[in-house]
């Protein structure tokens, strides 16, 4: 039997979560007595050679790249845990949203209103950036080019700052990265506004390599729905109520969202 001298974990998710994940790590070190070791990732998780390779031990994933990744390889990762938010929106399950923002100066007052204005977007494989907004404007069988232009962002953060600065009419952002953003940068707050909410969507999950064993996964998987002082404190920072159990099945309706999004109204 090997013996796992550390954890290699990856975050996939936006960067301004990084210290919410450190202190994930960090508790589980603690717990686990083993050295933790966290990196941001560089590359679309589909696109991942450590992740394809089953280098990485853990990671903090967006739930539409995981079930399209588990089409590949569909007994390498289990889902361990993920955040339920404070914030009564949420219902105390753990779910998140994607927020259509517009800049509060503009007279966007509906979703129909962004017809024909510049779209931004962080990734084509994001679902509450992307996916979601293609499932929109293709339930509602709006006509080809329904935005003027389209561009691509590279996170979220980014289209927040293009559509604070004017540089872009609107986007489609995960309401966690949002929240987070605007307790970081409280300033941004008067530059913004939300025309239209999307979903909800099961929570972005940690996931964890089935090699490690069942015996060290549920070890973690009890440890997070048990978080001790100092991770409940981060937590709070973060607006983390708890940790829920959730499996790879909780994350199946993404990939019948994905399945029909031709993205009719997205002209890039």
């Amino acid at each position: 039997m090997t013996i796992l001298t550390k954890l290699r974990i990856v975050s996939y998710l936006a960067p301004n979560w990084l210290e919410f994940y450190q202190a994930i790590a960090a508790y589980l070190g603690r717990v686990l007595e083993i050295e933790t070791q966290l990196h941001q990732g560089e590359c679309d998780p589909l696109k991942d050679p450590l992740l394809f390779q089953d280098q990485i031990d853990l990671a903090f994933i967006c739930g539409l790249p995981l079930i399209r990744y588990r089409q590949i390889f569909s007994d390498q990762l289990q889902a361990l845990a993920a955040p339920v938010m404070q914030a009564s929106r949420y219902g105390n399950y753990p779910i998140y949203y994607a927020d259509v923002i517009v800049n509060a100066n503009s007279n966007i007052q509906k979703f129909a209103d962004l017809s024909g204005k510049i779209f931004c977007y962080n990734d084509p494989g994001s679902n509450s950036g992307y996916n979601l907004l293609c499932h929109r404007l293709n339930q509602e069988k709006y006509p080809q080019n329904f935005f003027s232009k389209v561009i691509q962002s590279g996170f979220h953060q980014r289209s927040i700052r293009w559509v604070a600065e004017g540089l872009a009419d609107c986007a489609a952002i995960d309401s966690v990265v949002l929240e987070q953003e605007l307790r970081n940068f409280p300033e941004l707050s008067q530059h913004l506004r939300v025309v239209e909410v999307l979903g909800p969507c099961p929570m972005p999950p940690l996931v964890v390599s089935r090699r490690l064993g069942i015996y060290l996964i549920q070890q973690m998987q009890l440890a997070l729905l048990r978080p001790d002082a100092q991770l409940q404190t981060v937590m709070k920072q973060f607006g983390v109520r708890r940790f829920a159990a959730v499996e790879l099945e909780n994350y199946r309706i993404l990939n019948q969202i994905y399945s029909d999004r031709s993205c009719v109204g997205l002209s890039r």
